[in-house]
């Protein structure tokens, strides 16, 4: 069994790409763009400064995706 490894991190949206992308920021600056997964596409509007929790690989701090709560 393959072990996927990723990081569960708080974010705050910082400006609009597209439906399904988004620039974000870590509370230390660092700035990265945030995606949809495939699933979860239209199924939430977020706005700028909204603070949502990103799943990043530790080897590409560059993109993450976005880990949209059922309960949202």
């Amino acid at each position: 069994m393959d072990k996927k490894e990723t990081i569960l991190l708080d974010a705050r949206l910082i400006s609009v790409i597209d439906n399904n992308a988004f620039g974000a920021e870590l509370g230390n600056g660092h700035r990265f763009v945030a995606f949809l997964g495939r699933h979860d596409m239209g199924r939430s509007v977020f706005e700028i400064n909204a603070e949502i929790t990103v799943e990043m690989s530790p080897y590409d701090m560059s993109k993450g995706r976005v880990v949209v709560n059922q309960e949202q």
